[in-house]
C-alpha cells in the first residue's frame, strides 16, 4: 500500500502505512502549498478524497472486496463528520460512474431542489431589489431539499455489493468516540465564528463556551451517530420522513431568517439519472454531469476552444498558452451565464454548445496576440428560439470531491457539497449542517424583460459548477478528476486535464500546478506560487490580474498499466491504493 498525505495528519493513518513522498503541511483555510509530490501507484484499487480518516474508511471497504459505490458511502459519511463545512447529509452531489462490466457511463443527479413554496422572488426585498448575498445565505431561506442521502442509497442499490448497514461503521465510531479536529476545520471555524453564532445549536457544536474548536481537540457528535444508525437500519426513509425530516423542517422554518421547506418537499425528493455530457479532446472524450451542472459543458467548451492551438508545445510557463486558456474560459463562461440551468425547467442547447462548427467559430476569436477586449455569449445551434438574459449569481467556494477506482475496474467521480462553507450555518437536530444551495440561483428573475434561465422556481435544481469528470479513451476510463472551489471548479478541472494530457504531467504534478483562472475578465493567479510571477506578462497581453488564494481540492486517479493517484497539497486529502 502507498499513501500520499500531509505530514500533520500522519497519525490519522495506520501504523503500517508507507509514505510515498515528502509531505506538504496544510496551511489552514487558505493553503497555497503546491510542491509536487510523487503520485501514489497501485495495482488493484485507488481512492483519493479530502480527509485521511474518510479515505481510510473507504479503503477498508475496498480491501474487503467492496465496490467503488460501497466505498463512496463510507467516505461521504465520514467526510460529513470530519469536514462538515464542505459536504454532508444536508447537501447534494453529482456522481459519474463507469461500469467495467457493461462499459456504460452513468451520471446521477443528487442536487438539492427548491421547495415547492419557493418563488422567483425568493431573494428579492420588499422594494424589488436583490438581497445581499450573505443576508440570504445565513438562515433557513437558502435551504434546499437535501439530495446526498438518497444519492448514496441509489448508487449502492445499483452498484454496491457490501451490506448497506456496515458502510456506516467508521463514521458512527468516529462520531461517538470523537475525532481530532484538523488544522483546516479549526481555521475555518475561527474565521466564520460570527456567522456560526446565528444558531444556538450550531454555536454549541462549533463554538463551545464561546470559543472556536481548537486544532487537535477531540470533537464528538452523538446526534450524527444516531442519524447514521437510522440510515443503516432503515435506509433513507429514515431521513426523508420521521424524526430526522421533522427536525430539518423545524430548523429551517424556525430560523431567524425562516425558510419555506416542508415535509412534503422531503418526501417528494428523488435522484435523477441524466445523460452524460461528453466533449472530444485530443482523441479522448471528457465526460461529466449535464444540466443542472454547468461543469461538463463549460469544461468541454474550454477544451474544445483551445484544441486548435498547440498548447502542448507552448508549455505550462507560457503566457501565450494561458492567454488562450484564459480567453477560452471567458467565452465558455459567457455561454454558461446565458444558457445553462436546470434542463427540466429551461431548454438548454447542450449539443449546440459543444457543436464542433460552433466551437471552431468561437475559437477563431482566440487567434490574435492580445486578450479579448470584451466577451459575450455566442449563438449556438438550437432547435428552437428562446430569448434569455445573462445570470450574475454568486457561487462561493466550498464543496469536496471523491475519486475511486475499485478492483473490478469500476470508476467513480463524485463532487459533493453544502454550497458555501458551513452552508446555511444551521445544524439540524440530526447532527449535520444544512445547505444554502438556493443561493446558487439568480437572485434576479429578469433583465430588460428577458427571463434569467437560472432563476428560482418551485422544485427546480440550482445551476452548479461542480464538474465530476471521467476522461475516456477507446471506451475505457483514463482519468478520474474533480475539485471543490465554487465556480472556479471549472478552471481547476480544465487545468488538470490540460496539464496531464498536453503537458505530460503525472496526476500529482498536474494537481500541484499553480492555479490560474479567468472567468469574467480578471485573471486570478495563485498567491505564493510561480503563477503570481506571470502577472506582468499577462498584463502586457491586456489582462487585469489579481493575486489571491486559489484553494482547489483536486483528487485525481489516472488509469493505465497501473493506477496512479494524487491529492491536492492545498488541503488535507490523501490517496491510498493497493
Amino acid at each position: 500500500m502507498r499513501i500520499a498525505l500531509t505530514l500533520s495528519l500522519l497519525l490519522a493513518l495506520p501504523a503500517q502505512a508507507q509514505i510515498a513522498t515528502d509531505a506538504v503541511t496544510p496551511e489552514g483555510a487558505t493553503g497555497t502549498a503546491t510542491e509536487a509530490r510523487a503520485p501514489v501507484e497501485a495495482e488493484n484499487w485507488m481512492i483519493t478524497a479530502a480527509n485521511p480518516l474518510a479515505v481510510e474508511a473507504g479503503a477498508r471497504v475496498l480491501r474487503e472486496g467492496g465496490t467503488a459505490a460501497d466505498a463512496m458511502v463510507a467516505v461521504q459519511t465520514v467526510l460529513g463528520l470530519v469536514e462538515p463545512q464542505s459536504s454532508g447529509l444536508g447537501g447534494g452531489a453529482f456522481l459519474v460512474w463507469y461500469d467495467a462490466a457493461t462499459g456504460e457511463l452513468t451520471t446521477l443527479d443528487g442536487r438539492e431542489t427548491a421547495p415547492m413554496a419557493a418563488t422567483p422572488k425568493l431573494f428579492l426585498k420588499d422594494d424589488g431589489t436583490p438581497m445581499e448575498f450573505f443576508d440570504a445565505v445565513v438562515g433557513g431561506l437558502s435551504v434546499g431539499t437535501p439530495g446526498t442521502p438518497m444519492l448514496l442509497e441509489e448508487a449502492h442499490r445499483r452498484w454496491g455489493r457490501t451490506a448497506w448497514s456496515t458502510l456506516f461503521d467508521d463514521a458512527i465510531g468516529l462520531a461517538e468516540d470523537g475525532f481530532a479536529v484538523s488544522p483546516r476545520l479549526a481555521a475555518l471555524v475561527a474565521e466564520d465564528a460570527d456567522k456560526l453564532s446565528v444558531s444556538d445549536a450550531t454555536a454549541a457544536y462549533f463554538l463551545p463556551d464561546g470559543q472556536a474548536i481548537a486544532e487537535g481537540s477531540t470533537l464528538k457528535n452523538a446526534a450524527y451517530a444516531e442519524t447514521l444508525r437510522k440510515l443503516a437500519r432503515d435506509g433513507t426513509d429514515a431521513f426523508y420522513s420521521g424524526e430526522v425530516a421533522e427536525g430539518i423542517v423545524a430548523t429551517v422554518r424556525g430560523a431567524a431568517q425562516p425558510g419555506v421547506l416542508t415535509l412534503d418537499d422531503l418526501t417528494a425528493y428523488d435522484v435523477v439519472e441524466r445523460e452524460a455530457v461528453c466533449a472530444p479532446y485530443r482523441e479522448a472524450e471528457v465526460c461529466g454531469m449535464g444540466p443542472p451542472s454547468s461543469g461538463a459543458l463549460t469544461v468541454g467548451q474550454i477544451l474544445g476552444l483551445i484544441e486548435p492551438y498547440d498548447i502542448g508545445a507552448m508549455g505550462p510557463d507560457s503566457a501565450e498558452a494561458w492567454r488562450i486558456i484564459g480567453d477560452a474560459s471567458r467565452l465558455a463562461f459567457a455561454d454558461r451565464g446565458r444558457y445553462m440551468a436546470d434542463s427540466d425547467y429551461v431548454p438548454v442547447p447542450v449539443s449546440g454548445l459543444l457543436d464542433p462548427a460552433y466551437l471552431a467559430e468561437r475559437a477563431d476569436l482566440l487567434s490574435g496576440d492580445d486578450s479579448l477586449p470584451e466577451v459575450s455569449a455566442g449563438t449556438p445551434p438550437w432547435d428552437h428560439a428562446m430569448l434569455l438574459s445573462d445570470d450574475r449569481s454568486i457561487e462561493l467556494p466550498s464543496t469536496s470531491h471523491i475519486s475511486i477506482v475499485d478492483a473490478d475496474g469500476n470508476a467513480l467521480s463524485m463532487t459533493t457539497t453544502i454550497e458555501n462553507g458551513f452552508g446555511s450555518r444551521l445544524l439540524a437536530p440530526g447532527g449535520f449542517l444544512l445547505n444554502n444551495e438556493l443561493t446558487d440561483f439568480s437572485f434576479e428573475t429578469h433583465e430588460d424583460g428577458r427571463p434569467v434561465a437560472n432563476r428560482v422556481e418551485p422544485g427546480k435544481r440550482p445551476r452548479s459548477s461542480m464538474a465530476p469528470t471521467i476522461v475516456m479513451r477507446d471506451d475505457k476510463p483514463v482519468l478520474v478528476v474533480g475539485s471543490p472551489g465554487g465556480s472556479r471548479i471549472i478552471g481547476y478541472v480544465a487545468k488538470t486535464i490540460i496539464a496531464h494530457m498536453d503537458w505530460d504531467m503525472d496526476v500529482q504534478a498536474a494537481i500541484a500546478l499553480p492555479n490560474m483562472v479567468n472567468r469574467f475578465g480578471t485573471f486570478d493567479l495563485e498567491e505564493g506560487t510561480s503563477a503570481a510571477d506571470m502577472a506582468g506578462a499577462l498584463q502586457q497581453l491586456g489582462f487585469e490580474t489579481e493575486v489571491r488564494d486559489l484553494t482547489s481540492g483536486l483528487h485525481v486517479i489516472a488509469l493505465g498499466e497501473t493506477l496512479t493517484g494524487g491529492a491536492d497539497p492545498r488541503r488535507e486529502g490523501v490517496a491510498i491504493g493497493e
